[in-house]
């Protein structure tokens, strides 16, 4: 029963069974859900998504948001695609990744200097760079369509673990080698949260700041490193995205950060700090996904796609959030009885 009670209070127990649900409603419908090219098609929409989300879920954890990091992707990934082509290079398409993501790093540090240590509101600081990193893009840098990309991002996007084809349909899906990144990345920021004084730090900035400084813990340092991480992730999401894509249209990833967001949430992430989990954002994601892709398989229009992803966002987080202020509650009254309790002692 203890088992159980822990089960219904944790965010990752009604996502599985929402996508369980869905998943067979999909699969009665259209009987192409199981397909094995659908299954690595849903992998492959997940990984980018699944990249920033990774990313995003330190920054809420901090109490913190950034709407700015696909619109920094957008720009660091132009401009270090312009480098290599000026340079005419064509290595590995790890000198991308680490260009990219240095490019990445030092835009995002901006974030990180007015949000950390001038301590100005994440939100307008981001939406502020956000249009900023817009403007520089799509005016100053007056970017048109990569058509042509380095030799290495090339092969790289072309090259793929192993292919399905579904007969019925005729269609072929690859599962690309990007997948190693991602797993690379959940992993690695599962240790960091889990496994060292950092990640702890983390929770401890949103759980209650105040108390994070009596504890000794650089508030500042926390905050700095979570907008730098962020930013790197968004660069190497972005490489990805252009390596799969095969060319670079300029601004292709904004729009992307409200759905990380609400994957974050409806992960069972907290917009108030303190509380978040990788699997609860992972499954966030893979519903948001299940939710798109799938509308597709069942032949529903897009702008109904829109509009049924758009409910479950806010249903979704609703309960989320709901769940989290009954939970505060809870731990209040407790605290509030026990300190009763002890006055009547006296």
């Amino acid at each position: 029963m203890t088992l159980i009670k822990k089960l219904l209070h944790r965010s990752e127990f009604y996502l599985t069974f929402i996508i369980l649900v869905f998943a067979f409603f999909v699969q009665a419908r259209s009987g192409q859900f199981l397909t094995a090219n659908n299954l690595v098609d849903l992998c492959v929409s997940m990984i980018v998504p699944s990249i920033f989300c990774m990313g995003m879920l330190l920054v809420v954890i901090t109490g913190g948001i950034d709407v700015s990091f696909t619109a920094l992707a957008s720009l660091s990934v132009y401009v270090g695609i312009d480098i290599l082509l000026r340079m005419e290079y064509e290595g590995s398409v790890l000198v991308a990744f680490l260009l990219v993501a240095v490019l990445s790093a030092a835009l995002a540090a901006l974030n990180g200097l007015f949000i950390a240590i001038l301590e100005l509101p994440p939100l307008i600081v981001t939406l502020g760079t956000m249009s900023v990193f817009q403007g520089i893009l799509l005016g100053i840098l007056n970017a048109s369509s990569q058509n042509v990309l380095p030799e290495g991002m090339s092969k790289f996007g072309l090259a793929s673990l192993f292919q399905v084809t579904n007969k019925k349909l005729n269609i072929t899906s690859a599962m690309p080698y990007s997948i190693f990144l991602l797993v690379g990345i959940v992993v690695a920021t599962w240790l960091i949260l889990r496994h060292t004084m950092l990640g702890r730090g983390i929770y401890a900035v949103g759980g209650n700041k105040n108390a994070a400084v009596r504890m000794g813990l650089k508030v500042k340092k926390i905050k700095f490193f979570v907008y730098c991480y962020i930013g790197v992730l968004a660069g190497i999401a972005a490489v990805i995205r252009i390596c799969m894509a095969r060319y670079n249209p300029p601004g292709n990833m904004m729009g992307m950060e409200m759905n990380v967001i609400a994957a974050v949430v409806l992960g069972g992430a907290s917009l108030s700090g303190g509380k978040g989990t990788i699997l609860g954002t992972l499954l966030g994601m893979g519903l948001m996904t299940l939710m798109e892709n799938s509308l597709l398989l069942l032949g529903v229009p897009g702008y109904w796609q829109t509009l049924f992803t758009g409910i479950i966002i806010v249903i979704g987080t609703s309960i989320t959030s709901y769940r989290a202020a009954n939970i505060r509650k809870r731990s209040v009254d407790r605290r509030g009885s026990g300190t009763c309790k002890k006055v009547n002692e006296i």
